[in-house]
């Protein structure tokens, strides 16, 4: 078996972030976490308000970390394989810097109001067509997870896909100054995070910030449909970038020309400059389609092929939380038969629960199933809070949704403006709802669970997966 090529030799990660080290070891991975790390990784021992990762030093060593980052020398650890710094914060920082200026293949950033992960993880499918390509992991993007997702890419990666994420001001900026992207996507720009903002214009110059670190001759891909398209483009003429925009506007550079939803895919018909593209994304819903023409517009500015890159959206799988399906065979209290459950636990702002309930609408249903939405909080709404929620009403009253169900002081409010027919259970918290929900659902049904994670709607979603017989049979 081929040995792994150093990602990083004592020598390079200690002039990357000037620190000492006294050994002459070499890593093949970075990482933060002591019990996932692997052989040969670089531990980052990262402090935070709950806990030290100095404290976990010598039982990274233990498993094999071929040394550690760190600002304090713990005791009883071999000096040799540590690397010591002023900060092990800024040091990772300092070593996704170093990463990025090494990099001889094209960074691609993206960030977002909604739609920055799945549009990540598209590009970690289109980019993966055209050559070795690596991803942000998870949700990795904020002040430490961008620097330590560059931190782990190898120097002759060809497609680095790096996933942005903020809620103030000045956020960005700081992130992109790391990232320096050939090409910046914006999915959109919308009322998330708007306690923290004056208006939602201030968050489109917020998000405007991820084009000020794009190269010199980079591009910046941008929602042509936007309301707030216009302050978008103005920084990135500012900043002499070329603009490529998609959507549904017949201005648009990527033309989204039809959408058809099937049970697990989406079939996408679209204009390229005028030339027709045609393909399956891997995910159900108008949103996924308009964000992978974002996808294929950053590829195609990088300079890969985007019909290559559009073939590989068919096996997207929506990440875990944002649209993912699963079959559940009820128990015979139910009165068996299967059940449908659609996954968007993981967050919620007005325009993903629209986008949310669009899908629910068209989604098929069993002899006698109903379709039902259980929804919890939407977060940092601020004082549009209790208006935001009850103003979601014309989305569930214009058809094809049978009852919602809701939870929360502020999604109360949606339950109190629903017409009776449609207003279901509501409870205080999802851990009151949860039971309900469980109880009340039979075969045929399909529910989206959806809501901010605070409101921790994974409890929902983990009482109607317990329903499964299936998985008692080791499924």
């Amino acid at each position: 078996m081929t040995a792994l090529a150093p990602l990083w030799t004592a020598a390079e990660a200690a002039s990357a972030t000037a620190g000492r080290t006294a050994g002459d070891w070499a890593c093949t991975g970075v990482s933060i976490d002591s019990r996932t790390v692997g052989e040969g990784d670089l531990f980052v021992a990262l402090a935070g308000p709950s806990f030290d990762g100095h404290d976990f030093v010598a039982q990274a060593l233990e498993k094999g970390a071929a040394a550690a980052l760190v600002h304090r020398v713990p005791e009883g650890v071999d000096a040799a394989r540590l690397l010591v710094v002023d900060d092990t914060l800024a040091g990772l920082r300092d070593l996704g810097i170093a990463a990025r200026a090494r990099l001889t293949g094209r960074v691609i950033a993206v960030t977002g109001s909604v739609g920055k992960t799945g549009a990540k993880e598209m590009l970690r499918l289109a980019c993966g067509a055209l050559g070795t390509t690596t991803a942000s992991e998870g949700s990795f993007n904020n002040h430490w997870g961008l620097p330590l997702s560059l931190a782990r890419t190898p120097r002759d990666t060809a497609w680095c896909v790096l996933e942005m994420g903020m809620n103030h001001a000045g956020e960005l900026r700081d992130l992109t100054a790391v990232a320096r992207p050939h090409v910046a996507i914006v999915t959109t720009v919308a009322a998330v995070h708007i306690e923290f903002f004056a208006s939602v214009a201030d968050i489109a110059r917020a998000k405007a910030e991820i084009l000020e670190g794009v190269v010199e001759g980079g591009t910046a891909v941008l929602p042509r449909d936007n309301d707030h398209f216009d302050i978008l483009r103005g920084v990135a003429a500012e900043r002499a970038l070329r603009v490529v925009t998609f959507g549904e506007h017949p201005d648009s550079d990527l033309r989204l020309e039809a959408v058809e939803p099937g049970e697990s895919t989406t079939a996408v018909r679209a204009s390229l400059a005028g030339k027709p593209l045609v393909y399956t994304v891997g995910a159900v819903g108008k949103h996924w389609a308009l964000n992978s023409l974002a996808v294929l517009a950053a590829v195609d500015a990088a300079g890969g092929d985007a019909t290559t890159a559009a073939l590989a959206l068919g096996a997207m799988e929506p990440p875990k939380g944002r649209g993912r399906r699963q079959s559940i065979s009820l128990p015979k209290s139910h009165g068996g038969g299967l059940l449908t459950v659609i996954d968007e636990s993981y967050n919620a702002s007005p325009v993903s629960v629209r986008a949310a309930l669009g899908v629910l609408r068209t989604a098929a249903v069993g002899p006698g199933g109903r379709r039902i939405a259980v929804l919890g909080d939407m977060r940092e709404l601020g004082v549009q809070a209790d208006a935001m929620h009850a103003g979601l009403a014309d989305a569930v009253t214009a058809g094809g949704i049978d009852v919602v169900h809701c939870c929360g002081p502020h999604m109360a409010r949606l339950h109190d403006a629903l017409p009776p027919a449609l207003r279901g259970l509501y409870a205080a918290d999802s851990a009151a709802l949860a039971p309900l929900v469980a109880a009340d659902v039979r075969a045929g049904d399909t529910v989206t669970v959806k809501g901010s994670l605070g409101s921790r709607m994974k409890v929902v979603l983990d009482a109607l997966l317990a329903l499964d017989t299936a998985a008692d049979d080791g499924r």
